[in-house]
């Protein structure tokens, strides 16, 4: 590694090349004005944005590019946005996002080949990126760095012919996406069609395991020069999510040298991009668990594990093909997605489960004789929410991007091979343990009457206060392996998968259940008071499919024993089991080897998704109070790392908040 270039992109030195550009503030008036189409307008704005563009090469650096106009300027104004959206249903910023293009193909034939099948917008863009390139290529010649002006004067426009090429092609491609206006761009499965290039290197004898690992590094600081300026809603949000490891087609395993490359290096760097996913099954060697173990250890909060017993088979039920299903990839947190052909939205919208249970206690509790009765409502409401938000959703629009139309097979204008809608399901943990306590104290042992459950959950049980240590710390909990909760979750979640079926979204697809809730853990916590399993009004949710916050659990093997109930392959959206680990358990030298146990069994035992944190009370304490001396402290917050300075208080206060378990 090159602590020179790390440093130097640490201290953000390479912010002093950046400029902003007043004159082109008001871009989209100009485009109005002009009448211009809106894929007209995306073509000539990337056409300006790279020529504005200054070449600059990093100290040490091997792979180049990065990004020196500061600022994208809109292509719409706001009074165009907002005649736009009285038309269609604008999903976030309007702009693509979440998408795993075919690197593949374009790293493999070059621009210039794809080139031939674009249309005239796709023309001009890859005429951009090889002008800007050329002046790269120039400046790498000025500069004496032969090396890689020789690459240059190859990638992107010609299919790369060695393990740099192709790695250089990626980041300008890559790059090139960004500076376009697409977001959350991830990287797919990278080695499985990258290793290849290393492989054919190797054996060639042009790399050794450490010169090789020099180059991964190198690559991976590229993914941290210009991730301040990604679209996220926090800092780190970018969505530059890697997937390694996994099964092919034909039952292969992918993993490989470059698998392990790519774990050390993002260990040797400490850095929060790319996020890394590793893809595992019933076969996955327990040696895989520990390397992304080692990582976990690291506290970068990733890798991300992933069942290819369970995705792959839940894919399918959704309609997908099985080669497809095989190659799923993941997008910016941890929805599943199709590389190369897919254009799913797969956060699209959220059902907030506790809120439901909110609904039921106040319109319904009085009048159901028996619990049955009061599930049965549940289930109800769950369908009209479901029906709801189905239903809003309609004449979906997106900003045409030229250039990812280039990248995605068959096109991505109007849509691609998979056209299907994912939907959160929040406080999954909440809800459930809020029905265990109605089922238990309410209609079988009678402890409470359903007249002082609502007045406590209403007045933040301010009234029938003695209720609260008993809903809070005696109730049965979610994550301690309890029958009545734990049913309780694969009640809801099937209630979920089942009011989606059958339906139809406005671009012929499907909708997807998920278990996950990204910043709705706060958003939706915020939507009601109290909770019947003694949450306190603005006391947010647990991340994910988690525990509550506050509950008593046992211990993550009882955790995984509770999560691992439901068929997640009814739901396959994505959505992890989130666990936080005190970092002081690693200074046990069996610590890595447990906690690769810990999450073999999970997957064993059909859990579908899991994340780790390795987390330090004591120093994000102090990274609250001093930041400017904990700069590089890296949290998971929910499908994504971040430094944790850089969050606002009340992410930053979530992470303290959580369950820290040990093994």
């Amino acid at each position: 590694m090159s602590t020179v270039l790390r440093e130097y992109i640490v201290n953000r030195e390479h912010h002093k090349f950046r400029k902003d550009f007043e004159e082109y503030v008001n871009l989209s008036k100009d485009y109005k004005e002009l009448g211009l189409s809106p894929k007209e307008r995306m073509t000539r704005r990337f056409e300006l944005l790279a020529g504005l563009e200054t070449p600059v090469l990093l100290p040490d650096e091997k792979i180049c590019f990065i990004r020196t106009v500061k600022n994208i300027p809109d292509c719409f104004t706001e009074e165009e946005w907002a005649e736009i959206k009285s038309k269609h249903f604008i999903h976030e910023l309007g702009y693509m996002s979440n998408l795993s293009p075919n690197y593949e193909r374009v790293i493999g034939s070059g621009l210039l080949a794809a080139r031939e099948e674009a249309d005239e917008y796709g023309k001009r863009i890859i005429d951009a990126i090889l002008a800007l390139t050329s002046r790269y290529q120039k400046k790498a010649v000025e500069e004496g760095k032969t090396e890689l002006a020789k690459v240059l004067e190859r990638v992107p426009a010609y299919g790369a012919t060695s393990f740099y090429e192709a790695l250089q092609s990626f980041r300008i491609i890559h790059y090139s996406l960004w500076l376009e206006g697409n977001y959350h761009n991830t990287v797919g499965r990278f080695d499985k069609y990258m290793y290849p290039y290393l492989k054919a290197d190797m054996e060639k004898g042009l790399y050794t395991r450490e010169t090789a690992l020099e180059m991964v590094e190198d690559f991976f600081l590229g993914f941290n020069k210009d991730s301040d300026l990604y679209v996220g809603v926090q800092q780190g949000d970018n969505g530059q999510s890697m997937v390694l490891g996994g099964i092919d087609e034909n039952g292969n395993e992918v993993f490989n040298l470059l698998s392990e490359l790519c774990l050390e290096a993002s260990r040797n760097l400490l850095m929060i991009d790319p996020k890394i996913n590793l893809r595992v099954n019933k076969n996955t060697p327990i040696r895989v668990y520990e390397l992304g173990s080692e990582l976990t250890k690291a506290g970068l909060g990733f890798p991300q594990y992933s069942n290819d017993d369970i995705a792959i088979e839940g894919l399918q039920k959704l309609g997908y093909d099985y080669k497809d299903a095989c190659d799923y990839a993941m997008a910016a947190c941890w929805e599943f997605i199709i590389p190369k052909v897919g254009a799913d939205v797969a956060n699209i919208g959220a059902l907030s489960f506790p809120k439901m249970i909110d609904i039921c206690l106040h319109k319904y509790l009085m009048e159901c004789d028996t619990f049955e009765e009061f599930l049965g409502k549940v289930k109800e409401e769950i369908q009209k929410e479901c029906d709801a938000i189905c239903d809003n959703i309609k004449d979906l629009w997106f900003v045409p991007s030229p250039f990812m139309n280039v990248m995605i097979d068959g096109g991505i204008y109007d849509g691609a091979k998979y056209n299907n809608f994912g939907l959160h399901g929040t406080g999954v943990a909440t809800a459930a343990d809020s029905l265990a306590v109605i089922s238990k104290y309410i209609y079988d042992e009678k402890r409470f009457t359903k007249e002082e459950l609502i007045e406590a959950v209403d007045s933040d049980f301010e009234l029938h206060s003695e209720m609260l240590p008993v809903l809070r710390y005696e109730a049965p909990k979610m994550g301690n392996n309890e029958e009545l909760p734990d049913e309780m979750t694969v009640q809801l979640l099937k209630m979920f998968s089942d009011s989606l079926k059958g339906k139809k979204n406005c671009r012929g697809g499907v909708y997807r259940a998920g278990t996950g809730s990204a910043m709705y853990y706060l958003w939706h916590a915020d939507e009601i008071g109290a909770s019947p399993d003694g949450r306190r009004k603005g006391e947010p949710f647990g991340t994910n499919f988690s525990a509550s916050l506050f509950a008593k659990i046992n211990g993550p093997l009882s955790v995984i024993k509770s999560f691992t109930k439901p068929d997640f392959t009814e739901n396959i959206n994505g959505g992890p089991l989130t666990l936080e680990f005190a970092s002081s358990m690693f200074k046990d030298e069996d610590s890595v080897k447990k906690v690769a146990a810990l999450v073999k069994a999970y997957i064993d035992m059909g859990g579908h998704q899991m994340q780790l944190n390795a987390v330090n009370t004591e120093m994000l304490k102090a990274a609250q109070e001093h930041p400017e001396e904990h700069r590089q402290l890296v949290v998971r917050i929910w499908g994504w790392s971040a430094y944790f300075v850089e969050l606002d208080k009340e992410y930053q206060d979530h992470v303290l908040r959580r369950q820290q378990y040990r093994v």
